[in-house]
């Protein structure tokens, strides 16, 4: 390993017990420091990105930049709660004593985050990290280079290295910095990537946390309000050219309904991405490099071979990006039917029942989002209660994730651990249990010798 990358780490994890015992104002100063980094910044961080992806500036904004806004501004508002004592109430065997919970930061953390919204999955681990009083070192994405650059310029002018570093490499960087024992990984990516970042935690049982994917199911269902659905699927499945971890993956709908949504789905593509006839370049997003685009095609040239109908939205379109596609006659036996297509591509899945719907969802991998486009209160209560995915949206796409109220992640295969407000500054923190005796303690009475306290044990048991 690069000795440079040992002696940061080893910095860092000398820095740690002073960051850890750091107080409210420190961290409320270093969150409003880091806010005037990125606003500093702000129009790199946009040529940056449309640099990388070819995001549209305001796109940029409202998906990456005021997201990181508003999680700090969170951060600060509530930090007051989350790092005080949390009473608890006392039981029979700890009568009289005081109880509470109190979170400690981890210690020295590693993030390393992904390429499809390089700036958010950055920053929004790095807030709750410094929220909670942890050192980090962040790895960005090769993939977003420009980005990248634009993030270390950041964490270099808020932060010395002692307590935030950003180190820029390839894959061989990330994985040495895996063989290091940090307190904490905090991991955003492919479930693939996941399984390996998974095995080298375990080697010094490092906490940590998964933000990993899936394909994420919508359903319509008869009662729905097809063009506000068609319209909504359309911005979430398109948005970033489809290159979202919680996008729309494939859609089960009435047999009578496909026709009706195709058309509603073209006709918002277009009021969406259009300048005339053709789509905007500056309105919708490449895909990040050829090797991806490849892989997408890859999984459509599978679905074509097996039966599928391409609609195309657009044939007319640059080299860098893939038209928005629906795909029909789709067979569940295919390819794009079981990875993550993370791409402009919906395949369309007719049924009959509800049965038909849960039965399929229940036999793949647990999704990181599902989608309900229902009226019908009975239909949305049974696929919620019958299906598993780390979150719900119902009548709406993706915007559960702006909501930091609201916990963030995946269960099993989609992801392990939680993010976003004070999720995420849990993920950072260990849950610290304290208790306080008293003079008077009842767990003296049940001391040895047990002779003579037969009644002591069946009150005990009543009560305990």
């Amino acid at each position: 390993m690069d000795t440079s990358i040992q002696q940061l780490f080893d910095v860092q994890m000398e820095h740690q017990l002073a960051l850890r015992m750091s107080s409210l104002k420190d961290r409320v100063l270093k969150l409003k420091r880091l806010k005037e980094a990125i606003s500093k910044y702000e129009s790199q961080i946009f040529d940056a990105l449309q640099n990388d992806l070819r995001k549209n500036p305001y796109e940029s904004a409202l998906t990456e930049v005021y997201f990181i806004y508003s999680e700090i501004d969170y951060a600060i508002k509530h930090l007051p709660n989350w790092m005080k004592k949390h009473k608890k109430p006392f039981t029979l065997t700890s009568f009289l004593s005081k109880n509470w919970i109190q979170y400690e930061a981890l210690g020295t953390s590693l993030i390393i985050s992904p390429w499809n919204y390089p700036f958010q999955l950055s920053m929004s681990p790095l807030v709750s990290a410094i929220a909670a009083g942890c050192s980090v070192i962040l790895k960005p994405s090769e993939y977003s280079p420009k980005t990248s650059e634009v993030l270390q310029k950041i964490i270099e002018e808020a932060f010395p290295r002692e307590e935030v570093a950003c180190l820029i490499g390839e894959r061989e960087l990330a994985t040495g910095l895996l063989a290091l024992p940090f307190h904490k990984i905090f991991f955003t990516g492919s479930p693939e990537v996941g399984k390996i970042v998974m095995k080298a935690a375990s080697e010094h049982l490092s906490s940590i946390t998964l933000e990993l994917g899936g394909k994420s199911p919508v359903i319509i269902d008869e009662s729905c309000d097809l063009l506000d659905a068609a319209n909504k699927i359309a911005w979430g499945k398109l948005i970033n050219a489809g290159q979202t971890c919680i996008a729309p993956d494939y859609l089960f709908i009435p047999q009578g309904k496909i026709n009706d949504f195709i058309v509603a789905f073209e006709d918002a593509c277009k009021r969406m991405f259009y300048v005339g006839d053709a789509i905007d370049p500056n309105r919708y997003a490449k895909i990040i490099n050829q090797k991806h685009k490849s892989r997408i095609e890859g999984l459509l040239e599978d679905a074509v071979k097996q039966g599928s109908k391409v609609n195309y939205v657009s044939k007319e379109i640059d080299g860098e990006s893939l038209s928005p596609m629906l795909l029909t006659d789709v067979s569940k036996d295919c390819r794009i039917m079981e990875e993550e297509i993370f791409g402009p591509v919906l395949p369309i899945i007719p049924y009959g029942s509800i049965k038909e719907v849960i039965d399929y969802i229940n036999s793949k991998p647990k999704p990181l989002s599902m989608y309900i486009f229902s009226k019908n209160q009975d239909s949305i209560a049974l696929l919620s209660k019958s299906c598993s995915s780390g979150s719900v949206c119902i009548n709406d796409v993706l915007i559960q994730v702006s909501n930091p109220n609201l916990p963030f992640g995946g269960v099993n295969y989609s992801g392990l651990g939680h993010c976003h407000g004070f999720y995420g500054f849990k993920a950072f923190s260990h849950e610290r249990a304290f208790m306080k005796q008293t003079p008077f303690a009842l767990s003296k009475m049940i001391y040895p010798p047990y002779e003579g306290k037969e009644k002591l044990f069946k009150l005990l048991k009543r009560w305990m």
